[in-house]
């Protein structure tokens, strides 16, 4: 027996799969024109391979290596961030805070999800959600652990909180073990989660 009220639009026949579903659809909009697929294509490479977090891992390793560089980066970081092109939207007013053996940095943004695209992409899921926005404030150390990031006990944490004027990036400790290498090969040690606090960089064991 047919069902008088089935219809049939195109969201219905759409996969359960998110990944697949947002392919079903950028097909879909592309089939009717409405979407240019090079447009589509050269903005996911602007966010995977341009805007994304190498650009953060690049500034953080240039900073390990030039002590100039990084001391006016932790002054005031916005001049240089321009000369090097990571600049714009998201990421118009940034501070730098470094990790110490005495002192771990980690961000949040708890209002809402204050974020620097430029440097670091497109931010993760749990940086948006409500248990992480409202629980690093509060049990920072705990929330860290749940990482996998045990600090010694004597390390002390600063929260610090995005807003849409001001914006955080960690600057890591530099991973022992590393003298000689160049700026290519330690920006490819420098992840996401350090350059928010909530990972730390490490060197490679083999």
């Amino acid at each position: 027996m047919t069902d008088s009220h089935t219809h049939s639009h195109p969201h219905s026949h759409l996969p359960d799969d998110p990944v697949l579903r947002v392919k079903a659809l950028e097909t879909l909009l592309v089939q009717k024109g409405l979407v240019d697929p090079t447009a589509v294509q050269a903005i996911i490479d602007t966010y995977e391979n341009k805007v994304g977090p190498q650009n953060g891992a690049r500034v953080v390793a240039k900073m390990w290596l030039d002590e100039g560089f990084q001391a006016a980066m932790l002054d005031d970081p916005m001049p240089k961030l321009q000369e090097l092109g990571y600049y714009g939207r998201q990421g118009e007013h940034m501070v730098f805070v470094e990790n110490t053996p005495e002192f771990h940095n980690v961000v949040v943004c708890t209002l809402c999800s204050c974020y620097p695209w430029p440097l670091l992409g497109i931010p993760p899921g749990w940086y948006k959600s409500d248990a992480y926005r409202a629980r690093v404030v509060r049990e920072p150390r705990k929330v860290l652990s749940e990482f996998g990031l045990m600090l010694p006990e004597d390390t002390k944490i600063r929260v610090w909180d995005s807003t849409a004027e001001i914006r955080y990036l960690v600057v890591p400790e530099r991973p022992a073990g590393t003298d000689g290498w160049d700026e290519d090969a330690l920006a490819g040690l420098v992840t996401r989660d350090a350059m928010i606090g909530t990972g730390l960089v490490q060197r490679p064991t083999t």
